[in-house]
């Protein structure tokens, strides 16, 4: 008598192929991404006499120092801009960014443990972490709108239509951090001192970026060299459209788009190559 053939509910491969981006196997574990971002947000809170209000501290005590340092010293100009939200706005956008990329750029080293006793999406966990610093990010934007609020009052500001792009800018903005931060995270299973290079590099990366100064006042080479920064984009869209200032085109934004895509798709083939054999280095 033939037994009856067995059916698997799921199947564990040892190997797929190159560029497969196994995305339908991430979106299956959606619940566990949920779990990690709660995880997180809760996790910053812990032991804490002040809680979500840290999240306000940073931004107000870095938009005071640009101001005084870069404004008043340096007189950087603004275009125009109110300084206190010239510099609150590109505090705003870099403390969300450099959080992911940084956070993402350790997801073999710093989950090491948690990736050699369980089975899951590795995928996971850099999305996890740059969802998580997205819900910060809404917290300090809270802070932002205060201030956009009274200056909008009182008519030092003449926002326009570009304000309505501002999903798409912090959505690109995170896919960005999250390629980026998948390569840093495959490279530093085998060169460790890349982590500590990292970190200086996105404090130099943030001077290459219009966070304390805007484009124009860039001469010309310097100006075309930064639009091919991916974040330059980025942030004159958002100071153009609530600011309404800025030297933005929508060939910026364009140009921001094309090469985030292609870096995200290079950090997800990397980040699926090196989760085969990262244990044996980490």
């Amino acid at each position: 008598m033939n037994e009856p053939q067995q059916k698997w509910t799921e199947t564990i491969g040892s190997s797929h192929s190159l560029f497969d981006l196994q995305l339908k196997e991430v979106w299956r574990y959606k619940d566990l991404i949920y779990m990690f971002v709660k995880r997180d947000f809760i996790s910053s809170f812990k032991q804490t006499i002040l809680g979500p209000i840290w999240f306000f501290v940073n931004p107000i005590f870095t938009t005071i120092t640009y101001l005084i340092i870069f404004g008043k010293f340096a007189k950087l100009p603004t275009d125009g801009a109110p300084g206190i939200l010239f510099y609150l706005a590109g505090v705003t956008l870099w403390n969300y960014f450099s959080g992911s990329l940084l956070g993402t750029s350790a997801t073999f080293t710093g989950n090491a443990n948690i990736f050699g006793k369980v089975y899951f999406p590795r995928l996971v966990t850099p999305i996890s972490i740059v969802i998580s610093n997205l819900m910060r990010l809404g917290v300090q934007f809270i802070l932002f709108i205060i201030a956009w609020a009274y200056y909008l009052i009182n008519k030092e500001i003449t926002p326009n239509w570009w304000i309505l792009a501002t999903p798409f800018l912090v959505i690109l903005m995170a896919l960005f951090a999250l390629g980026v931060g998948m390569i840093f995270s495959a490279l530093t299973t085998k060169y460790k001192d890349l982590s500590m290079l990292l970190g200086f590099g996105v404090s130099l990366y943030m001077y290459a970026t219009p966070v304390i100064y805007p484009v124009s006042m860039l001469p010309g080479y310097f100006k075309n060299i930064a639009k091919f920064n991916p974040l330059t984009g980025i942030f004159e869209c958002f100071k153009y459209g609530w600011l309404g200032v800025g030297d933005f085109s929508p060939i910026m934004l364009i140009a921001s788009t094309i090469i985030t895509v292609i870096l995200l798709f290079i950090g997800i083939v990397i980040f699926n190559k090196v989760e085969k054999t990262f244990m044996d280095t980490v």
